[in-house]
């Protein structure tokens, strides 16, 4: 039995629910809010009205803009 290691924006979300205290499903909800702001402007939002870290911010907001708006 293998295991596949979780890769890019995704292997930060264990250490963002463990640090923060909330599922990346409820980050996700709060990014869809701001689906009109550019990547930065996200992170930005995420850091200063969440307390987030501009490296797991950034993670969040690089897999929701993948997944939901096409980059």
């Amino acid at each position: 039995m293998t295991t596949e290691k979780v890769k890019g924006p995704a292997s930060y979300f264990p250490s963002i629910e463990k640090t923060y205290g909330q599922p990346v499903d409820h980050w996700f909800a709060i990014l869809a809010a701001s689906q009109d702001k550019k990547h930065g402007e996200m992170v930005t939002m995420l850091k200063s009205e969440h307390g987030l870290g501009h490296g797991h911010a950034n993670a969040l907001v690089a897999y929701y803009r993948a997944k939901n708006m096409g980059g």
